[in-house]
């Protein structure tokens, strides 16, 4: 076989050399060729031209599941006085295959084993078939190298064989291999706070979330959640309305991290998996809307973004009294492959551990959630969401369909919108009053990162809640602006200004204005 036949082998010597000989523990010293005097190798890996390879004495030369090659096996290990280590010594030397042991010296009257022996001429090969006819020094070489490869041919094929089988097995190995894992992640806000008429007040929330993976394609949510039952000045406002002190129509703007009761609460406990590609589904028996549909990477996250729970969420599409304190479900998002589109759905049951009759209680009972939302994102840009829920809540059905916007003005800036639209019927038993609204909620902001500061988030935003000619004189507005500087990776600060008009809808409250300094630590 010619040297350029050898080339035509489909086999990188190189590869098989260092990722099968030394993995094997076949052979040790070496050195590798002339890819590898440039610091990478035809597979990837990055190696230095004075690196040598050790054995592992816990892999034997030849697995017990590999079927043993006679013709290598009887080969007798070679010896400094043979033909064939003299002449393969010279080449070695002559075009700069082998440079030494890993102690700095060649011991070149050392016994060379079978196996190191086929290796390095297999490297000798290829190092001078790489070379021009002009920079070969000598034909002779190319005649002393046709003779062992004529002697040796069957040996080095034989290893190839074997070395493949083995480098086959090996990445089947690491495809499937997988161990069952859980992360501990912490957040902590501490926010003072201080507004209209209300004393200064420090707002606290810890959350503790445990991720566990038992094969690569499911996840494992488990979250605790505790608090100081912290207010703000926005929401004690709103709780003189009774709709929303029950809760219907949300808090219309406070700080999403207040009211968390004191105790070890669970928040969160659901299950994620992937029956198909392009399918995720998602059971559990603490789930929250949010955590699956409306989500927007300029006003998401009241522990990075904007505060204010109305601009977080659209009030009518993530119901308020089943976010609070979650509830049992399932959810389901399918994305075809190669599409622009993405479905969600979910549903959703806030007293299914409820099991008495008298309170309507179970997972299909009052205080429920039923949404979908179609996502499309034709460019990395743009995103639009349609989206649409149905809801019983404290005997008040609920109708609402809303539109989720969000467009990257460049890498750093971005602007954001929500829209919504809802039909209220009913005699709500929780505040004893028959219903019969058609609110509008509409929200709309700005958001800039590295502003002035590198790591830093700023934002602006203005909002409407609940907008009806049948609920109150006039209409509240909501207005927040916040500057997140990030210290670290584990710690930031952000100063926060709210501002509410016409609160409860009713024009003779005064304007309430709100600070805020929040501090986030997380781990």
């Amino acid at each position: 076989m010619s040297i350029k036949q050898c080339r035509q082998q489909k086999i990188c010597w190189q590869k098989f050399l260092v990722g099968g000989l030394a993995s094997c523990g076949i052979f040790s010293q070496i050195c590798l060729p002339s890819q590898a005097d440039e610091g990478t190798g035809d597979w990837g890996r990055s190696f230095s031209s004075t690196q040598f390879l050790t054995p592992d004495p816990q892999y034997p030369i030849l697995s017990t599941q590999v079927t043993q090659q006679t013709s290598v096996s009887e080969l007798s290990d070679v010896k400094p006085t043979d033909w064939a280590y003299r002449a393969l010594r010279s080449l070695m030397e002559r075009y700069g295959v082998l440079s030494g042991y890993g102690n700095g010296k060649f011991q070149g009257n050392r016994p060379v084993t079978r196996n190191e022996f086929v290796a390095g001429l297999a490297a000798t090969l290829d190092k001078v078939d790489s070379l021009s006819i002009d920079a070969i020094g000598d034909q002779e070489d190319i005649m002393i190298l046709r003779r062992l490869q004529r002697e040796h041919g069957l040996a080095l094929e034989q290893l190839r064989q074997q070395l493949n089988t083995i480098s086959d097995r090996t990445t089947q190995l690491q495809a499937d291999q997988f161990s069952p894992t859980t992360k501990l992640q912490g957040q902590i806000i501490v926010a003072l706070n201080d507004g209209s008429n209300v004393n200064n007040t420090l707002i606290n929330r810890e959350r503790l979330t445990l991720t566990t993976s038992f094969h690569p394609q499911d996840l494992l949510i488990t979250q605790l959640e505790s608090g100081n039952n912290g207010g703000d000045a926005i929401t004690l406002a709103n709780q003189e309305n009774p709709l929303n002190k029950s809760g219907l129509v949300g808090e219309h703007g406070g700080l999403n991290y207040t009211a968390i009761e004191p105790g070890l609460n669970l928040r969160k406990l659901y299950y994620s998996f992937h029956p198909f590609p392009d399918v995720a589904i998602t059971v559990g028996a603490k789930m929250s809307p949010r955590d699956f549909i409306d989500r927007n990477q300029y006003a998401n996250n009241e522990a990075i973004d904007f505060s204010s729970s109305v601009l977080i969420n659209n009030p009518l599409i993530v119901q308020n009294q089943i976010d609070r304190h979650g509830g049992a479900g399932l959810a389901i998002a399918w994305q075809p492959q190669s599409s622009k589109f993405i479905l969600r759905s979910l549903y959703i049951g806030a007293n299914a551990n409820q099991p008495n009759s008298t309170i309507d209680g179970g997972l299909f009972g009052d205080r429920r959630q039923a949404s979908v939302e179609l996502e499309y994102s034709p460019n990395k840009h743009f995103v639009f969401r349609l989206q649409y829920t149905n809801a019983l809540i404290n005997n008040t059905k609920i109708n609402a369909f809303g539109i989720n916007a969000e467009y990257a003005l460049n890498r750093n800036a971005g602007i954001f919108t929500r829209l919504g639209i809802g039909d209220y019927q009913g005699f709500n038993t929780a505040i004893s009053q028959n219903l019969d609204l058609h609110p509008l909620s509409w929200a709309i902001g700005l958001s800039w990162r590295n502003l002035v500061l590198p790591r830093s988030i700023a934002g602006i935003a203005i909002a409407q809640p609940f907008v009806t000619d049948s609920f109150g004189n006039a209409t509240q507005t909501n207005f927040e602006t916040f500057y997140n500087v990030t210290l670290s990776d584990n710690f930031s600060i952000t100063p926060i200004v709210s501002v509410v008009s016409n609160a409860n809808n009713d024009s003779s409250n005064d304007t309430i204005w709100q600070s805020t300094l929040r501090t986030v630590f997380s781990f």
